[in-house]
């Protein structure tokens, strides 16, 4: 459209409000492969036509400002932009049928203008990229305001600003007495909290404000105390937020969080439009809102944009419980560390007897779906066992790293982290893996091949088939099967299996399950009170990772046998196992060191598929969880390296643990008494032990 085809659209007497603004929106909207400039340019240009053509301006101006007299703020103010009070599953249900179905809009609704006007994808993306003076600008030349129609407009929006602000003041006091939020703090119920002291403030600066819009010598109250009353409020979120990992959370009990927050951000973003002191603020925090807003809005009916959101908030209610439990899977002294190694020690040996086992069964010409049956029992019995013992299986590590991780991003500036710690993490991380590793295949291989070497001497026939070993081997081979590919899949299940420990963690502390089993009927009548007290905490404590383990164990017993019932090209490897894999064929027949070395790097080559996708997976899902990321990957690697060549020992073993410094004392030595020693000074002092 030409600019003079727009002009002439403008004066007809028979556009309405809602086609002129769309007229002006579809105008200055940038075309395919323009840059924001091409809008500007066309923004300079309807000014100046407008200004020359002074009939069409006063045309336009009077029929929007007929439009702003009867337009209704409220529910764009109260509503837009903020989280339903009706529930996830509700809000989708609803924006599915509106996609379907939608409803007539209201021309005097200012949300459902808005709506109207801005119509096309990247809507919200352009209008963002406009400057502000820019848009004040053109807002000013559609608007030309006679000095009374200003005035009296400005009392009307003002009016309906402060009724948003009460309404929503009102629905936060309200939330408080929510049963989780309850549950999380008892003594709301007691005392009065910020939430109610904020209501009560924000009704009297509503009441004064409303007396100084009838009369002008009216002083009305100022909004300070209101601002320090929500960042009361923002405390309180953030401490049920904390308490809410330990005493666990819920998809509601997080939705409501984040409704609270957002809530109390637009109180705060409409208190400072309503300031009288600082017409700048004024300006420039309506036009953030009206961006906002218009951002809000092509998000509407969107099902995907409410997707994502309710899978973050989703993802961090179970993200909070792995990262809780992340920091014991990171060892940063050498004692942690050959802790950790004796851990990944004990996990090999028991894998050496679970793939034991798993040969046997399928020698024993099971069927098919008996088979994965026994199988999958092995696997999740004895990932369990390996927990119980206190050992570690190395591959379940990275779902539970990657939270931490992710928390120490989140605790960066503005979510940025700090590129040196986060490398001298990552160097922990990395160093841990590796030994847990490390202990598992040397083990697992070591005794799987002494005990098919000592069986083939006891029995006189080896352990395995010839046809068992062939297929043994080649299944671990990268590129004479899809091992490298299955390795990924069981790198998709451990990823699983840590969201299922976050869950089942955050589901016990919820129940508070550590309660219900102590006052359990059945358990009272069985257990006295103390071991059932031991039983209990047990239970709570390692309630997500037994279960975690024992569903990980099924999801590789059933996948190949997904993939036999589908006929696809589905299974899974897993270094420990590949590694237990390689010493019982090697025990039947060894055919060159170079040999054996190579099916070792095969299963090591396994083993790093399986870190990677899962460790990949659980980073991407915790940092969305926690709405951050790492800002700058290249600046990171140089930070990584940087730690590596200060002490490259460091990336295999951590360097030893700093003694404390005795603390010195200054105060004069008494007197020894006849027949007394001195003191022994060295005695006070704090051991390294203790001071760790």
């Amino acid at each position: 459209m030409s600019l003079a085809a727009l002009i002439n659209q403008l004066a007809d007497e028979d556009t309405s409000a809602l086609k002129t603004l769309s007229l002006v929106i579809d105008w200055v909207r940038p075309r395919p492969r323009e840059t924001i400039n091409s809008t500007l340019t066309r923004m300079e240009q309807l000014e100046a036509a407008l200004t020359e053509s002074l009939d069409v301006h006063l045309a336009v101006s009077s029929r929007l400002q007929n439009w702003l007299d009867n337009a209704q703020f409220f529910q764009l103010l109260s509503g837009l932009g903020l989280y339903s009070r009706r529930g996830f599953f509700k809000e989708i249900s609803e924006r599915l049928y509106e996609r379907v179905n939608p409803a007539p809009a209201d021309r005097n609704n200012v949300k459902d203008v808005l709506f109207l006007v801005f119509n096309r994808k990247g809507d919200e993306a352009w209008i963002h990229e406009v400057p502000d003076e820019a848009l004040l600008k053109l807002l000013g030349t559609l608007w030309h305001f006679s000095p009374p129609a200003l005035e009296r407009t400005r009392i009307r929006v003002c009016t309906q600003i402060l009724n948003a602000i009460e309404m929503l003041s009102i629905w936060v006091a309200a939330e408080e007495l929510e049963p989780n939020i309850v549950r999380l703090n008892p003594r709301v119920v007691d005392r009065e909290s910020a939430f109610v002291a904020l209501q009560r403030e924000l009704a009297a600066f509503v009441q004064s404000y409303v007396r100084g819009l009838q009369d002008d010598t009216e002083i009305h109250l100022d909004h300070d105390h209101a601002l320090v009353l929500i960042e009361q409020c923002r405390d309180e979120i953030a401490r049920l937020q904390r308490r809410s990992v330990t005493a666990g959370s819920t998809m509601g009990l997080t939705h409501l969080l984040e409704r609270l927050s957002q809530t109390l951000t637009r109180i705060e973003h409409l208190l400072d439009i309503l300031d009288p002191a600082d017409k700048d603020k004024r300006t420039r925090r309506s036009i953030e809102l009206f961006k906002t807003l218009v951002q809000a809005s092509a998000e509407r009916h969107g099902v995907r944009t409410l997707w994502r959101d309710n899978l973050r908030l989703m993802s961090r209610s179970v993200a909070e419980n792995a990262s809780d439990h992340g920091e014991h899977y990171i060892a940063g002294s050498r004692r942690e560390y050959q802790a950790m190694l004796a851990s990944g020690a004990g996990g090999g040996l028991i894998i050496a007897f679970m793939a034991l086992i798993k040969i046997q069964i399928l020698q024993l010409g099971l069927g098919k779906g008996i088979e994965t049956l026994w199988v999958s029992l092995n696997y999740g019995l004895g990932f369990m066992l390996i927990h119980m013992l206190h050992c570690t299986v190395a591959t379940k590590q990275p779902a539970m790293t990657a939270a931490s991780i992710a928390e120490k991003v989140e605790q960066g500036e503005h979510g940025r982290a700090n590129a040196r710690k986060l490398a001298e993490l990552l160097v922990r991380v990395g160093r841990t893996q590796f030994v847990a590793i490390l202990g598992n295949v040397a083990v697992a291989l070591t005794v799987a091949f002494a005990i098919g070497w000592c069986y083939t001497r006891l029995e006189g026939v080896p352990l395995i088939s010839t046809n068992r070993y062939d297929y043994m081997l080649a299944g671990i081979h990268p590129w004479q099967s899809l091992a490298l590919v299955y390795a990924a899949i069981a790198g998709v299940w451990l990823f699983v299996s840590g969201l299922v420990a976050g869950y089942f963690d955050n589901r016990a502390a919820y129940l508070n399950l550590a309660g219900r089993l102590r006052q359990h009927p059945l358990l009272r009548r069985l257990m006295p009170l103390s071991l059932r007290e031991k039983f209990a905490s047990y239970v709570d404590e390692h309630y997500g990772a037994l279960i975690s383990n024992f569903v990980f164990g099924v999801l590789l017993g059933v996948t190949g046998y997904i993939g036999y019932l589908s006929g696809l090209p589905i299974d899974i490897r897993h270094v420990a196992f590949s590694s237990a894999d390689v010493g019982y064929a090697m025990s039947v027949f060894i055919p060159s060191v170079e040999v054996f070395a190579m099916f070792t790097g095969f299963a090591l080559l396994i083993g790093g598929v399986n870190l990677v996708v899962s460790f990949t997976l659980a980073l991407n899902v915790a940092l969305r969880a926690r709405g951050t990321r790492i800002s700058s990957f290249p600046k990171l690697i140089r930070a990584w390296f940087q730690v590596v060549r200060e002490n490259p020992l460091a990336l295999l073993y951590p360097p030893a643990d700093p003694r404390p410094e005795p603390i010195p004392d200054n105060s004069p030595e008494p007197e020894a008494e006849a027949g007394q020693p001195p003191s022994d000074v060295t005695d006070s002092s704090p051991s390294t032990e203790g001071s760790r």
